[in-house]
């Protein structure tokens, strides 16, 4: 009795920590300190995505391997140095992760007006709700008063971002284990219908796997041949890459998923009813990936004195 009293007092207390660090993010966080920090990073998104329609996606990305990795701390901005693993070159970002000049940038611009004050997470966090709001995404409000992580691990980015080839229990896990549910994976798995894929990651599903529409196929065999063109890029969603809506999900109930991981979210599993509801309610699926970025950015937060606050978001202080 004694042994479970105990073990229920300790979670009691992981609770109250968790719900406290919750409670210093606000979106209000920066209105004394940098009141015009949000506008500030806004102006540097846009701008970004104005001159490259494919960012967008790719700060959405950003965000999320960042939050998998050791939590929404900016470790995925710190580069290689002798006591730092940079998470650049795990396997999940190396050669496909974007936007790390994007951050820097934004974060130049607001050192300018508020030096030491805004962290290179919370820029992360904004940085993705204004680039799905660019593209006609839902804009949902972003808690802010993270700080910056002074660590970073290339071996938890290997073992904790999902992979392309992943079945959906597996996916399930992964996400569970960070607080999301599976309808929290499927929705941000919509934002997918802005991102590309590189014919290496897709080529196994195109040539071999039997739950592929034929013409899809074929269409992506042009530019993926069996050897070779390892890199060449394809949008995961033909029909309206470069716009935020539910697209996506209407090509998984076609078999027209690019990747593994996308397909299996409609393959007669658990997730099958979610991405259903989705490609008819584009409504539903616009609330849901708000709520879930939100959620997301909760994951192991740095808080009050924990971490700092970079003055360049590459390195630590």
């Amino acid at each position: 009795m004694a042994a479970k009293a105990g073990a229920a007092a300790f979670m009691f207390v992981l609770f109250l920590v968790s719900v406290a660090c919750q409670a210093q993010l606000s979106p209000t966080f920066y209105d004394t300190s940098c009141p015009t920090a949000t506008s500030t990073i806004r102006r540097a998104i846009r701008s970004s995505i104005a001159s490259d329609r494919r960012m967008a996606a790719s700060l959405i990305r950003l965000h999320f391997h960042d939050c998998f990795v050791q939590g929404c701390d900016a470790s995925i901005l710190l580069d290689e140095t002798s006591s730092i693993q940079s998470e650049k070159t795990a396997l999940g970002n190396m050669n496909s992760a974007r936007g790390y000049n994007v951050i820097e940038n934004a974060k130049t611009e607001v050192e300018k007006i508020c030096p030491g004050v805004v962290s290179c997470a919370d820029i992360i966090a904004v940085a993705a709700r204004d680039a799905s709001a660019y593209v006609g995404g839902p804009s949902y409000a972003v808690k802010l008063g993270r700080r910056d992580s002074t660590t970073a691990s290339r071996t938890l980015a290997n073992a904790e971002l999902p992979a392309f080839f992943e079945d959906l229990e597996s996916l399930i896990s992964r996400f569970q284990k960070k607080g999301l549910t599976a309808r929290d994976m499927v929705a941000l798995s919509g934002s997918h219908t802005l991102g590309q894929a590189q014919c290496f990651t897709f080529r196994e599903r195109i040539y071999n796997h039997s739950n592929v529409d034929a013409g899809f196929a074929s269409t992506r065999r042009r530019r993926c041949p069996r050897v070779g063109s390892d890199s060449t890029l394809a949008p995961l969603d033909l029909v309206t890459p470069n716009s935020f809506d539910n697209n996506y999900f209407k090509n998984l109930m076609q078999n027209k998923g690019l990747l593994q991981s996308d397909q299996v979210l409609f393959n007669g599993g658990s997730t099958d009813s979610i991405v259903s509801e989705y490609s008819r309610n584009p409504a539903k699926f616009s609330s849901d990936f708000g709520s879930a970025m939100i959620k997301m950015g909760d994951i192991g937060l740095l808080t009050g004195s924990s971490g700092q606050i970079r003055r360049i978001c590459s390195a630590v202080n």
